[in-house]
Parts: C-alpha cells; sequence; structure tokens
C-alpha cells in the first residue's frame, strides 16, 4: 500500500515471487470510469472506489480460501479501506510505501504508460492515512532500491507478531 509511484507494483511482484505466491495489481481492478477520471486528473471519491474495493476484496477472501496466501498492490490509502480487506477473515498484512512527496512525483515524471495523472499525486498524500499501531503490518521507506525495500519487508515479516 503507499500512494502512486512508492513502487507498490515492483515491490508487490518481487515479494510475491519471493514468496511463491499470487501477485494481483490491483489497478487492473479499477473499472475503466475510474481509469478515465484518474487519467483526466480528478481524483476518485469513495462512490468511485466502491467496486474497486469489492472486487479487492473479493480476490483476498478467494485467495485466502486456498490456504496459499497472495500479494495485492493497491493504495489502500484509507483505514476504512484496509478495514475492509481484514474482515474478510485473512491474514491480511500491509507494507506501506512511504515515499517524500517530491520524489514520488520525480518518479511519476518518469515514467509512461501509467493512467495515474501526476496531478493526483497531491490528493493522494492528502487522503492517506498511514498504517496505525493496532494494524498489522509496518511501514517501509521506499526511497531505497525495490530489492532493498523487499528485503525489508521480509525481515519485517519475518518478525514474529505481537
Amino acid at each position: 500500500m503507499g500512494p502512486s509511484a512508492s513502487g507498490k507494483s515492483t515491490v508487490g511482484t518481487r515479494l510475491a515471487r519471493r514468496l511463491g505466491v499470487p501477485f494481483l495489481e490491483g489497478d487492473d481492478l479499477h473499472p475503466a470510469s475510474n481509469r478515465a477520471k484518474m487519467a483526466s486528473g480528478h481524483p476518485l471519491d469513495d462512490e468511485d472506489r466502491r467496486p474497486w474495493l469489492a472486487a479487492l476484496t473479493e480476490w483476498i477472501r478467494a485467495t485466502a480460501a486456498t490456504g496459499h496466501g497472495g500479494v495485492v498492490a493497491c493504495s489502500a490509502l484509507k483505514r476504512a479501506y484496509r478495514d475492509q480487506f481484514r474482515r474478510t477473515g485473512a491474514n491480511v498484512w500491509f507494507v506501506c510505501l512511504m515515499l517524500d512527496r517530491e520524489v514520488a512525483a520525480e518518479r511519476i515524471a518518469r515514467r509512461s504508460g501509467h493512467f495515474m495523472s501526476p496531478k493526483l499525486l497531491d490528493s493522494q498524500y492528502a487522503t492517506l492515512e498511514p498504517l496505525e499501531a493496532d494494524e498489522p503490518g509496518v511501514t517501509i521507506d521506499a526511497s531505497g532500491s525495490a530489492a532493498q525495500v523487499v528485503a525489508a519487508a521480509l525481515r519485517a515479516a519475518a518478525q514474529p507478531g505481537p
């Protein structure tokens, strides 16, 4: 989870490969109307996100039912969204990738072919509700290389829980 350009897709893909579990690019579940809205520089609201969150929640539920788990890359900016994922009964654990807004803007400027408008970066940071102490997961500085971020996530996941 985290704001745009924090490395969610790259880190998520690598984590899934290392863990030997399925990977889902959460952006793939956005309806075309959401993609068009974001591409035009308009942030999504909770009503826009409702079908996307439902699809993510169902994927988490179905994947957990296999007993093998999985990795999802998605923004999950609000606590309410993360709570919805946790209500699936799956053992959901979050990796929050945090990045200075300026670094995120530089990364967005360098990428091509992504529907997310750079204009939406400020709205993502304004919406972001960081992980709270009672949420299972870890917050990682995502300014390093993907390999460094993956290693930090795996180290944190290996630590015994409370």
